[in-house]
């Protein structure tokens, strides 16, 4: 399973870097054509083809840690070490740690900015962010740690019809995807049950990787054997005995924690052969991402899974269909996984009386940007803004809000007027933007909204793969028509609409469909802070 991919990595953890030598070694030792091994070590960006400098910095260059100040960050970080030749400082898209912005990594560590020179002396890449204590959630179901794997326990004696009871409990809690596509979880698992043959796979996609988002970080951190638990119902329920997290480089420390819930479970007997000596098996490992945000989309994690350059695949067909392998294959991301386990152990009703009235079930959201407290929260569905708000403090010190980006930073910027707005799927869609990833960034006064938008689009220009046009020429035709200016040049509204047309009907897939968006919703929404030249 992806060789070439996890001897790319060892190299590299070995030497730092992937010299041309090495390469040429390793097209030989697993047979395959040196083109095929250098497509692979140019693509992804935790690969480097230079030699590293002893020490290396990547600073976070995104949306909420470019609110929290990062740009004067890291060219302060510059001038502390400037004539240090012993250490390399880059900017990064984002590291997944929004609640610490200004963030950089200092090797595995991870750190606010003002705090990596003091670190560079005693911090090597071999020492990764400690693990904390996890915290309680009331999303586990589990009331000890003696308790846990116990719905899975029932379930892989239950009878034939165990399956089928699973999908209908979480087709009625309306489950539905928390990763940001949204997609009914119910339906998704049954349509995987549903496709012919002995081999399926179940994936957990661990790689969230857009700005403002990290809840994900916190439910590995804290709450991984529900994932676990869940992906093994999910496997039981399809029919599938290997699974795999898929998880971003950036997050060392959850992989750690997570490595740590797999082999107590394997000891605990829940995964494995015979789990709970029935005759289900289900084997579970973590699949390190070689870095990209477009490996989020699922058929580009495929592609990395297979050793391949991570471009989105065309659809139909469907991963549930043919996906790892050309195998029925279902991708479920952490949160959904999460909270599977708890519908199938507690039942609708259970999951419907968590939400607000109308509303039903909890959603773990990611807070940053200009509140007081940033950090995840677990709310009731239903839910407004203002009072996530209130939940972080509120605003920074001095700072009055003035914009909201309430699903990540490829959500529609919403004014203040929508802060009771209630968080959910339909409500969030009707207001004109969405619940996307499930991260809510606060704006406030002193904020450019333009060069925010600016920041948006930028960040999808840097993570497009490439493959198809639109979208590779489209993000890099807007932010160049914006950057470097203060304000929006004449005929410049149009223009971007125009190619947000174009890249929304023909994108390969949601990137570039929504890499605009942000921007002209800012543009729509908040004309008088737009100035026009």
């Amino acid at each position: 399973m992806s060789a070439i991919i996890h001897e790319l990595t060892l190299l590299q953890e070995r030497d730092g870097w992937l010299s041309e030598p090495a390469l040429r070694e390793l097209a030989v030792r697993l047979q395959v054509p040196l083109h095929r091994v250098e497509s692979v070590s140019t693509f992804y960006t935790h690969f480097r083809r230079t030699p590293p400098k002893r020490v290396q910095v990547a600073v976070c260059r995104d949306l909420s840690c470019m609110l929290a100040g990062g740009p004067a960050a890291c060219a302060a970080l510059r001038r502390d070490l400037a004539g240090r030749d012993d250490v390399e400082v880059t900017e990064v898209s984002c590291i997944g740690r929004c609640d610490s912005a200004p963030a950089c990594a200092v090797g595995h560590r991870v750190m606010r900015v003002d705090d990596a020179v003091a670190a560079i002396s005693e911090v090597s890449s071999e020492h990764p962010t400690p693990t904390a204590e996890p915290n309680r959630w009331a999303a586990d179901i589990h009331a000890s740690a003696d308790d846990r794997y116990g719905v899975l326990r029932r379930a892989v004696t239950a009878g034939a019809d165990e399956a089928d009871r699973i999908i209908a409990a979480l087709k009625a809690a309306n489950l539905r995807g928390m990763g940001g596509a949204g997609f009914p979880t119910g339906m998704k698992w049954e349509m995987v049950r549903k496709e012919p043959g002995p081999t399926k796979y179940v994936i957990c996609n661990a790689d969230e990787s857009e700005p403002g988002t990290f809840k994900d970080r916190a439910v590995l951190a804290d709450l991984p054997h529900l994932v676990i638990e869940g992906m093994a119902l999910a496997a039981l329920t399809v029919g599938a005995e290997r699974g795999y997290v898929f998880i971003r480089h950036e997050y060392e420390s959850e992989r750690r924690a997570l490595q740590a819930a797999i082999d107590d479970a394997y000891a605990r007997g829940a995964l494995g052969r015979g789990i709970f000596g029935s005759a289900t098996n289900f084997d579970l490992e973590v699949f390190v991402s070689p870095g990209g945000y477009i490996l989020g989309e699922e058929t580009a994690l495929l592609e990395c899974m297979e050793d391949k350059r991570g471009e989105p695949r065309n659809k139909p067909p469907f991963p549930g269909q043919q996906g790892l392998w050309g195998k029925p294959t279902l991708i479920n991301n952490v949160e959904t996984f999460a909270h599977a386990t708890g519908i199938i152990a507690k039942g609708v009703d259970w999951w419907t009386s968590l939400g607000r009235p109308g509303f039903s079930g909890h959603k773990f959201i990611s807070v940053s940007g200009d509140v007081a407290s940033p950090g995840v929260h677990l709310v009731a569905m239903g839910t407004t803004l203002r009072e996530l708000l209130a939940l972080c403090g509120g605003m920074k010190a001095g700072k009055e809000l003035i914009a909201i980006a309430p699903g990540g930073a490829s959500s529609n910027f919403l004014p203040p007027t929508k802060l009771d707005v209630a968080l959910d799927f339909k409500t969030l869609a009707d207001a004109g933007s969405m619940l996307g990833s499930g991260a809510a960034v606060f704006i406030g006064t002193g904020a450019d909204l333009l060069q925010v938008g600016l920041n948006v689009a930028r960040f999808f220009r840097n993570e497009s793969c490439g493959k198809c046009v639109p979208c590779r020429v489209g993000s890099a035709k807007a932010v160049a028509l914006l950057e470097g200016r203060a304000s929006l040049p004449p005929g410049a509204d149009a223009l971007l609409r125009e190619l947000n047309d174009t890249m929304y009907l023909t994108s390969i897939c949601g990137l570039g469909q929504v890499a605009l968006g942000p921007l002209l919703s800012i543009l729509a929404n908040f004309p008088e802070a737009i100035e026009r030249g």
